[in-house]
């Protein structure tokens, strides 16, 4: 898998850690690949990053990212599908072009462990809201998981627009 090579070419999960600690984003950890989350249940809950981490790493690349501009241009832009996803995206109004990661663990015995989105969503005004959404641990077939992902989005987005705040909004 293409994680497992970028994460053994910068050097495994300690140096990954530390950087993101680095960063000054709390609440991740790695310890295991992808190849060990697929083969070993227990490590779904070894690798984590709590929404309130994930949503403080998206705004620190979306105002002040640390790799170069024409690094962060380009993993926005990777983030940026022209594809409309089910997650964030599903509905939110035509056009509106989220750059997002998300990620999906496997189901076992019938329990996804991870189906998440995070996510920076344009407004109209300009503005921007970080958002990451995780449902863990559901029993719930993937078309809910995503349309509980998509609902959380909608309703977060048509709340900005209500807000004149001139900071991004923020949830996790």
């Amino acid at each position: 898998m293409a994680a497992d090579i970028l994460l053994r070419l910068v050097g495994g999960p300690k140096v990954v850690n530390t950087y993101i600690a680095a960063l000054g984003v709390s609440g991740f950890h790695l310890q295991d690949n992808e190849a060990v989350l697929h083969q070993e249940v227990s490590a779904q809950y070894r690798n984590w990053f709590e929404p309130a981490g994930a949503v403080q790493l998206l705004q620190r690349i979306s105002d002040n990212s640390p790799p170069a501009s024409e690094h962060t241009y380009l993993l926005l832009r990777w983030m940026t599908s022209d594809l409309r996803t089910k997650r964030l995206e599903g509905n939110l109004p035509a056009g509106t072009r989220v750059a997002h990661k998300s990620g999906t663990s496997d189901v076992d015995n019938g329990v996804a462990h991870a189906t998440n989105d995070i996510g920076l969503i344009p407004l109209p005004d300009g503005r921007r809201i970080v958002i990451a959404v995780f449902v863990t641990d559901s029993t719930a077939d993937e078309a809910i998981r995503e349309q509980v992902i998509a609902r959380i989005a909608k309703a977060v987005y048509y709340a900005s627009l209500q807000s004149t705040s001139p900071t991004t909004s923020k949830l996790h």
